[in-house]
């Protein structure tokens, strides 16, 4: 159901759902709760961030166009290295924060200074969110079954806020997507997508990535 700018409040107007921007009317709140990315002010509904509108069992929420990743303890993440001192490894996983990586977590043992021959600048690791500060910033590892420098295939984008639409319920439109290709693929938590397999294979997940990340930000509002 979508929700109409509407003096009477959210209502089924037969469109998908509106784009919105912060700060816009979404009608009275009476009969409706306020979900993501909406407020309740004086008796209304507004938007508080960039997206489309939604509504599901009265809730109201708002889709974002683009959401930021932000860490949360246990996270399975895809980053890059970016950075590096005689120890610690300063790795991008798209957070407002790059995440630190200290040696003793690292893939292999390296003599101090020599982190750089273990992980090297610009290339891509599969690791996990091990502390998260008060700030956001985070520690990550790569000490766990299936962590790893990655060394093939080819690493795609997702916003964060797709991957429910990406993995599906239960997994299955995940592994679906797998079946069809033949690649191996690993969604991160954090929105990056390793995916391996024949060129041309790879090729169709991407465009298949790219045609859910479209749908998702088309208004679709009928002529």
């Amino acid at each position: 159901m979508s929700v109409s700018n509407d003096a009477d409040g959210p209502r089924d107007n037969g469109r998908a759902s509106l784009l919105v921007a912060p700060g816009d009317d979404l009608g009275v709140s009476e009969g409706h709760e306020a979900g993501h990315g909406v407020l309740m002010m004086d008796g209304r509904l507004r938007a508080t961030k960039h997206g489309r509108v939604n509504e599901k069992g009265g809730e109201v929420a708002i889709e974002p166009f683009r959401t930021a990743y932000i860490p949360r303890p246990s996270d399975m993440v895809i980053g890059y290295v970016e950075g590096c001192t005689n120890n610690i490894w300063f790795i991008d996983i798209g957070a407002p924060f790059n995440a630190i990586l200290p040696m003793s977590l690292g893939p292999g043992k390296a003599a101090f200074g020599g982190t750089r021959s273990i992980l090297d600048i610009g290339e891509a690791v599969l690791c996990r969110v091990q502390e998260v500060e008060e700030t956001h910033s985070s520690v990550v590892t790569m000490k766990g079954l299936g962590l790893r420098k990655i060394r093939s295939g080819n690493i795609e984008q997702v916003d964060p806020h797709l991957l429910g639409r990406l993995i599906g319920k239960g997994g299955k439109a995940l592994s679906q997507l797998k079946e069809d290709t033949g690649c191996r693929i690993i969604v991160a938590d954090n929105g990056r997508v390793w995916v391996d397999g024949e060129f041309d294979s790879i090729i169709t997940v991407r465009d298949r990535l790219q045609a859910m990340s479209d749908d998702a930000k088309s208004t679709g509002v009928d002529a």
